[in-house]
């Protein structure tokens, strides 16, 4: 809640106009309990997580020809009831994470120290923590990932998210709940290190979310403006260790390829294309 009952006393605060950003936000959030403001993380990424896999789901049930060109394993066709089974089970998780949010707050705000007010940051210092949180994320996802995939990790835990050989965007957070819990560990490292403003932490999460969403789409756009960012591995990398599955000892990484290289953990077999594989 933003301390200041005018725009005025908040111009007076920071000592100068506020711009456009800052006082929509001023608009949106001076009268709503920090808690709240919290809580917005769960619901914009359960919208994100529902709307974003949608149209390639639609198109591949409806209008196969027009991406099974691009698709990474094309004899592969998930059924439309499984991909539904995939979101609702993922789904579940959504509200309860609202309830550990507003339970966890008073410690959140120790542990994260978010700012919630103004200013808002500038773009310089919001593009320079998400690349912050995108290498620091990156390098323990890489090496939780790696745990997952010893011989208890796989059968007790990461099997679960390995039932789909031939990933779709849903399977993102198709997972034990461990799993989920774990892999939270990494997202979170950043913002607890370097501490944000909520709208970072919101646009980190959702960045985050569409980029596991794209991973594990199971297609291939030779277009795609992901192809420009260096060291992105993508969902052409990530399709190959979903098809591996429990075997796999490679491509770990959730993001860039850098760990998987430095570790000798990359790899990509073309040949993985085209074979059936069946959800069951």
């Amino acid at each position: 809640m933003i301390p200041y009952a005018t725009t005025a006393e908040a111009e007076a605060a920071l000592g100068r106009a506020m711009t456009w950003a800052e006082a929509a936000w001023y608009q949106y959030s001076a009268a709503m309990p920090d808690s709240w403001l919290h809580c917005h993380t769960t619901f914009i990424l359960f919208v994100i997580y529902t709307i974003t896999p949608l149209p390639l789901v639609v198109l591949e049930q409806f209008a196969p020809s027009i991406v099974l060109p691009y698709k990474l394993q094309p004899r592969v066709r998930l059924p439309l009831a499984a991909s539904l089974r995939c979101y609702m089970e993922a789904a579940c998780f959504f509200p309860l994470a609202v309830g550990f949010q507003l339970v966890s707050y008073p410690a959140a705000v120790k542990i994260l120290r978010t700012r919630m007010g103004l200013p808002l940051p500038s773009v310089r210092e919001t593009i320079a923590q998400l690349v912050v949180y995108s290498l620091m994320e990156d390098y323990l996802s890489y090496w939780i990932h790696r745990l997952l995939h010893t011989q208890w990790g796989y059968e007790k835990i990461h099997r679960v998210h390995h039932e789909f050989t031939a990933p779709t965007g849903f399977a993102m957070s198709y997972s034990h709940w461990a799993e989920n819990l774990f892999l939270s560990i990494p997202a979170l490292a950043g913002p607890v290190i370097v501490p944000c403003h909520i709208t970072t932490q919101w646009l980190w999460f959702c960045i985050r979310l569409i980029e596991g969403i794209n991973t594990h789409s199971g297609y291939h756009f030779p277009f795609s403006p992901s192809k420009l960012i260096p060291f992105y591995g993508g969902a052409e990398y990530h399709d190959y260790h979903h098809y591996a599955g429990g075997r796999s000892q490679s491509n770990f990484a959730p993001l860039f390829t850098y760990c998987d290289y430095i570790y000798r953990t990359d790899k990509m077999l073309p040949s993985h294309e085209g074979v059936v594989t069946l959800f069951s």
